[in-house]
């Protein structure tokens, strides 16, 4: 392999990493991810949340309720994925899991769908939840909310 082949993957995967943090996004907004970065490493992901309901099971311990839109056409390309990413950008996920909410296979014709995840433990009250899917990674609309709030655009919250 060439040096500037292997300096050119090199830069990519970088690229990868950084679509994979969690950008800024405005309280309670549904938003495309706006990083350089991950526009250029990404600019076709299309695994999109539209919609998040958060449900306060115990003191620190959601459910989330996650709607998913992506043009799943079978095993080749579909989402298989959602995560919830706390306030400092961690990726809340159970013991073991690729995701917070791995998704086992396509949804053709059901989209969007909802899945839930429960027992997740959170330490700030702003996150976000983001979609993946298996051939154009993370990179779709997100939605990023107030757990200190009933709703939002994009989102609703059901306390205790």
């Amino acid at each position: 392999m060439s040096k500037r082949k292997s300096m050119l993957l090199f830069a990519l995967s970088l690229m990868g990493l950084a679509a994979c943090a969690a950008p800024a996004v405005p309280d309670g907004q549904v938003m495309p991810l706006q990083t350089s970065q991950t526009q250029k490493a990404n600019a076709k992901a299309n695994a999109n949340v539209s919609f998040v309901k958060a449900v306060e099971t115990a003191p620190g311990v959601w459910r989330f309720d996650v709607s998913v839109t992506h043009p799943d056409i079978g095993w080749k390309d579909y989402a298989d994925g959602w995560d919830v990413l706390d306030s400092d950008g961690t990726v809340v996920k159970p013991r073991g899991g690729k995701f917070t909410r791995t998704l086992v296979h396509p949804h053709v014709g059901q989209i969007p769908f909802t899945r839930s995840q429960n027992g997740i433990k959170l330490k700030g009250p702003i996150i976000t939840v983001r979609a993946h899917d298996i051939v154009d990674g993370f990179g779709g609309i997100m939605v990023k909310l107030d757990l200190r709030t009933q709703k939002g655009t994009g989102y609703r919250i059901l306390h205790r």
